[in-house]
């Protein structure tokens, strides 16, 4: 069987390989001009100010036909398949995008020119002026200069080392998918804003750390004093002034319209190329490790969690069930199910990073295995008390007029007939617990998913990095489901 799993698969990589090493450009551009975009699929960011324009363009008489998408990396694969008709988004991103994908070209005309800058939570009012103080000195002894020759103008190869290597930290927040501004670099995070950080860092004698979030996380995670300081690219506006401090001004910024060139690319690349320049490359295979390890870390401590609060849970209602005890209790357990339950996972992963714990520093990892674990006992506790209630009653009656206790009876008669029960549906939870931690790049950890997500930030080739992470999931799914088979078979056998 798993022979079989295992060559369907192997088929499948073939066919997707071979599509992905002959696609080209769907289907002609159908923009030449900004007034163009009415009534067009253009794709933005979302959270990003492009969203709000692309949104408000042209009233109701020629309204863009807005696609959001979480990565620009993703809006930009759109954008080469022809998904969609163009993409805004920020100029120097854009610059860096056409470098990656000559069947790309920027507009001449801006759609519209904005400033970037920082932001600090309200009420940290000192680290504000101690950053504009920072940036002040900066444009005086030009290394502000310096830094938008080597990132912007490409006129020199100058760069700001930390000096600072030891002390308290400085936790920047940011979304290092915005080259020449934040990007990944090997194993670094690296671009002008994080050189503008460190230098701020080494004023306040203090050591930079890096949390690479989603966008749409950054704010969040400044206001509710999990970073100090966020730097992704920030427009500022009026809405935004009114929940979050904005540093002096960085830099002006034009939002322009990336489009196709109507042409094919000239020299696709092979296979190998691809893959060399996915995985052997600056060792991005690495990015898909860590996400490996962390996703294993997070789901077998989540599920033992799960499995604790679901057994604790099943048996407060069994007992209220059967005897009628521990009525608050149940009232409780009830409770925590109908919530649990009823809210996205995703939801209560940002409630419990950043509400429940927003004045604790704590471990992301172990936000997260708190945040599954208690997920996943909601739906353990009603899988192990259907267990116990397949299980017939009249064996528990049987129990109990042969004189023995209840809790013997369950302990020694119904728990191993109701784990036999439960092993399938259980098992279905873990596979869905792994699955589900893709989420946790909201709160800056690196799953499998997200480790994915960033070569795709790197390469702007969504296959290889995609149908890697598809296959690192089925081997551990079918190892899972091997294992759990052949547990099944030796408890059967015990039956006989």
């Amino acid at each position: 069987m798993i022979k079989r799993m295992f060559s369907l698969l192997s088929l499948l990589i073939f066919m997707l390989a071979f599509v992905g090493c002959n696609e080209g450009d769907s289907s002609a551009n159908k923009v030449y001009k900004v007034s163009d975009l009415g009534h067009k699929k253009v794709g933005v960011q979302i959270g990003n100010t492009a969203d709000i324009y692309a949104s408000e363009y042209g009233g109701d008489t020629a309204k863009i036909d807005v696609e959001r998408y979480t990565k620009l990396a993703d809006a930009v694969q759109a954008l080469k398949q022809g998904k969609i008709d163009a993409v805004l988004l920020d100029d120097q991103p854009a610059i860096y995008f056409v470098k990656q994908n000559p069947t790309l070209r920027v507009l001449d005309e801006a759609f519209v020119e904005e400033t970037y800058a920082g932001v600090i939570a309200k009420g940290n009012e000192g680290l504000l002026d101690t950053f504009n103080l920072a940036l002040k000195e900066m444009h005086e002894n030009g290394i502000f200069d310096s830094l938008m020759n080597t990132y912007i103008n490409g006129t020199g190869s100058y760069h700001y080392v930390q000096k600072v290597k030891n002390g308290e930290h400085l936790v920047l927040a940011t979304n290092a998918q915005f080259p020449p501004y934040e990007y990944h670099e090997g194993e670094y995070i690296v671009g002008l804003e994080i050189e503008l950080a460190y230098y701020l860092a080494d004023k306040m004698g203090r050591v930079l750390e890096i949390q690479d979030i989603e966008f749409d996380a950054v704010i969040n995670a400044v206001s509710s004093g999990k970073a100090d300081l966020g730097l992704a690219g920030f427009t500022v506006t009026e809405e935004r002034k009114k929940s979050i401090n904005f540093t002096d001004n960085l830099v002006d910024n034009r939002v322009v319209v990336l489009i196709r060139t109507g042409e094919k690319e000239a020299s696709a690349e092979t296979f190998t190329e691809k893959f060399h320049k996915n995985f052997i490359k600056d060792n991005r295979w690495k990015y898909i490790a860590e996400g490996l390890c962390n996703t294993l870390i997070i789901a077998v401590c989540a599920a033992l969690l799960g499995i604790f609060l679901g057994f604790l849970v099943a048996m407060v209602r069994v007992g209220n069930e059967y005897n009628g005890k521990y009525k608050i209790t149940n009232w409780i357990c009830k409770a925590y199910l109908a919530i649990i339950r009823g809210t996205p996972m995703m939801v209560q992963l940002l409630i419990i990073y950043y509400i429940v714990f927003s004045s604790v520093n704590i471990n992301k990892l172990l936000v997260a295995i708190i945040a599954f674990g208690i997920n996943s006992g909601a739906y353990v506790s009603e899988i192990i008390r259907g267990g116990i209630k397949a299980v017939d009653p009249g064996q528990i009656e049987a129990g109990r007029s042969l004189g023995l206790k209840f809790k013997t009876v369950m302990v020694n008669v119904v728990y191993p007939q109701a784990f036999k029960n439960s092993l399938p549906a259980l098992t279905n939870e873990f596979i869905s617990l792994i699955k589900e931690t893709s989420i946790c790049g909201y709160i800056g950890l690196t799953d499998l998913t997200r480790g994915g997500d960033i070569i795709r930030s790197l390469t702007y080739e969504a296959m290889f990095p995609l149908i890697s992470v598809a296959i690192v999931y089925f081997i551990i799914v079918a190892g899972l489901s091997t294992c759990v088979a052949r547990l099944e078979k030796k408890l059967k056998k015990n039956e006989r």
